[in-house]
């Protein structure tokens, strides 16, 4: 980006927190340069203030199987889906002290009760950046996915998960058909369609 379109090229005027719950939103008012040149006018923006989060595909190259996970969203419920519990991959917000890679090792034990046993990173993106501050990291993470099952997650944040541990051609198929509805297991699962053959070879 030119430098004028850096930091200089904003005037934060104020932010307000104007909800603190399970999560936050703040209001942000500012301007900021045009690309025509000069500045434009002060705007108002709500922001719902996620910080950073992991998501991980955990993927057995041997078996060549991939751990999914289903669960209850009310976001999916929110929007008037009949049946908002979502195939999924595992993921979780980044705490104080813990890097991204920390996170996707402790989320996957608590999702899905998987050991990841190496990590590969994916991508790192804004999942809806005019609205959210969330920033997403993601990997693959290797794991050996026999004997994986069952529910899982911390009954106290009211987590209720099923492990699904699909063939990579069944998890295909329920791409295709329209069954991940989640953009982090559809990125995730296009991801691996790309290198899954390199990952196995690397990962035998």
């Amino acid at each position: 980006m030119p430098e004028e379109f850096g930091a200089e090229a904003i005037q934060v005027e104020e932010r307000t927190a104007v909800f603190k719950g399970h999560f936050r939103i703040d209001r942000w008012r500012l301007k900021h340069r045009l690309f025509a040149g000069g500045w434009g006018k002060s705007i108002t923006r709500e922001v719902f203030e996620r910080g950073s989060a992991v998501a991980v595909l955990p993927y057995d190259p041997l078996r060549d199987r991939v751990v999914m996970i289903e669960q209850f969203r009310v976001g999916a419920l929110a929007h008037g889906d009949a049946a908002p519990w979502l195939l999924e991959i595992v993921a979780g917000i980044v705490e104080a002290g813990e890097t991204p890679e920390d996170v996707a090792r402790r989320e996957a034990v608590e999702e899905c009760g998987a050991t990841l046993l190496a990590l590969e990173p994916m991508h790192h993106y804004y999942p809806s950046p005019g609205g959210c501050s969330e920033f997403l990291w993601m990997f693959c993470g290797r794991v050996d996915s026999e004997g994986i099952a069952g529910i899982h997650g911390l009954p106290e944040e009211g987590e209720d998960i099923r492990v699904d541990v699909m063939a990579f051609d069944a998890a295909m198929a329920a791409l295709a058909q329209g069954r991940v509805r989640s953009s982090p297991g559809v990125v995730a699962l296009q991801w691996l369609a790309l290198n899954r053959d390199r990952l196995r070879a690397a990962w035998r």
